[in-house]
């Protein structure tokens, strides 16, 4: 019985510490917000520069995507385009017919087909920065719609020879689609506003993001190229480019627009990628930054940015040992350890809370319309904790899986439908049904609290319980065609149940 508590509670400090954590990030955010890095207007001579596209079955955004890159503000003698294509369906056809009609309205664009994913996006970037004519490298995933002067508000950084990466903000196109679309965008202005804004600024190191940045080309090279040995090749290329001296910098006042996924599996999977990568690359390279001439301020921060994602392993532990812990406090008294509840909900709830108020106040968002949001986003992440808690596992014992990309419908209005097209997330049926598992254990706690009159506890039993329910008959029901269902399972469960048991 005790070893349930001190393992509870043992896991609920170890939470705490990540938690308290971002009361630093706070601090370092407001402390440094002002102290942005000098930017020199482009001179008469301009860097040439090469933008790549690296593009897997996306038939539904790349003509969109081409539209908006050869929009971009730069003389076209010194810009070239690569649409690097991996693609085994329609999209091939699309690109090549599209490229056809630009490049007869004179911009330079290169196509590259690669008949074989070897290395997946990793790979395609390093053949084609190989071919790539340009002093720098501009990136931009497949949903992504580039603003006109992207570059010219991202060059002048470069006047500094040490500065390797210059990374702009990620706006949303389709915020308010759903109620899925709605959280991802907090989480994300969140760690670009704050994280970024206050790691970059303070003198610690940050990445790049996968798109939507610039990279100077004789950086990438220095640090050693991109490498397929982890599934976050921007994460492990940013840490090592840092680690040989390059400067890097955040922009968050140019913002460039793109899609967050609209279906619970296809969220899964970009989430799950992520996840892995960090750890992956944290196995790679935390040795080597701890152990290096940086500063300590620097060895830190590495060290909660690439672990942070145990946090959802130590979350899937705690909601394994809820119940079984309630019982055992309950028969301890459960006023004993009141202290200790209150002293977890002030380090990790207000903490959190206020993390996205402040991000959502910073991108001028009606933040205090917001607070709505925070218990579905306090729930949201509490939800991810089987996913993210299996790719960490997958990524501690070595088990490979390939680069599963992100599904994009080019949705941009609530009256858009991923219903009837081709593409779907990578179904992840045994996380879904642990995660329904789950849920019905916290019915059975919740019951049991009630019993008990323990309603202290009622807050975080909800949060648990309901957000459980939300992703796994999120994942199911999508699965049976329901398309346009965003934010409504339980009421269409019954309606669907039939489909439902069938697949």
């Amino acid at each position: 019985c005790y070893s349930v508590i001190v393992s509870y509670l043992t896991i609920l400090t170890l939470l705490l510490v990540y938690c308290i954590h971002r009361y630093y990030i706070l601090f370092a955010y407001f402390r440094y917000k002002g102290h942005p890095f000098p930017f020199k207007p482009p001179q008469e001579k301009l860097p040439s520069i090469t933008v790549q596209l690296p593009v897997y079955n996306e038939m539904y955004v790349i003509s969109r995507l081409l539209d908006a890159v050869v929009r971009l503000d730069y003389p076209k003698e010194l810009l070239e385009i690569q649409v690097l294509d991996d693609s085994t369906d329609e999209t091939s056809r699309i690109a090549r017919g599209h490229i056809a009609k630009l490049r007869a309205e004179g911009h330079v664009i290169s196509y590259l087909h690669r008949d074989k994913r070897d290395g997946y996006k990793a790979g395609a970037l390093q053949d084609g920065l190989l071919q790539a004519k340009g002093e720098l490298i501009a990136i931009f995933d497949a949903d992504f719609v580039p603003q006109r002067d992207f570059l010219q508000k991202m060059v002048g950084y470069f006047s500094d020879d040490l500065v390797g990466m210059v990374q702009s903000r990620w706006g949303h196109i389709n915020r308010t689609y759903s109620l899925l679309t709605q959280l991802q965008s907090l989480f994300l202005d969140a760690h670009f506003i704050l994280e970024h804004t206050a790691r970059n600024r303070s003198g610690r190191f940050f990445n790049f993001n996968g798109t939507a940045g610039i990279w100077r080309k004789s950086c990438i090279l220095s640090a050693g190229g991109w490498q397929q040995d982890t599934l976050t090749e921007d994460l492990d290329l940013s840490y090592r480019a840092q680690l040989k001296g390059w400067k890097f910098v955040f922009v968050p006042e140019v913002v460039a627009p793109a899609e967050v996924p609209v279906d619970m599996d296809s969220f899964k999977t970009q989430q799950h990628r992520w996840a892995k990568g960090s750890i992956q690359t944290a196995q790679k390279l935390l040795s080597e930054i701890l152990s290096s001439t940086q500063p300590i301020k620097v060895k830190l921060e590495s060290f909660y940015h690439l672990t942070s994602n145990f946090n959802y392993l130590f979350i899937f532990l705690l909601s394994v040992l809820t119940y079984p812990a309630l019982v055992i406090r309950i028969e301890m008294g459960w006023r004993n350890l009141l202290l200790f509840d209150l002293l977890f909900f002030l380090g990790a709830t207000l903490p959190v809370g206020l993390y996205y108020i402040v991000a959502q106040k910073e991108v001028n968002e009606p933040y205090l319309r917001k607070i709505f949001y925070l218990p579905f986003l306090m729930a949201f992440g509490i939800g991810l904790c089987v996913n993210n808690g299996k790719a960490v596992l997958e990524a501690l014992i070595g088990h490979k899986t390939p680069f599963l990309r992100t599904p994009k419908f080019q949705i941009e209005t609530a009256k858009d439908t991923w219903r009837h097209k081709k593409y779907r997330g990578y179904a992840r049926t045994i996380t879904a049904v642990i995660e329904l598992a789950l849920a019905v254990n916290f019915v059975f706690a919740i019951l049991f609290a009630v019993q008990f009159d323990v309603y202290a506890s009622m807050p975080i039993l909800l949060f648990f319980c309901g957000w459980f329910f939300y992703e796994s008959l999120m994942s199911f029901l999508q699965r049976v065609n329901l398309g346009q269902m965003k934010e409504r399972p339980l009421c269409l469960l019954w309606k669907y149940l039939p489909m439902f048991v069938k697949s």
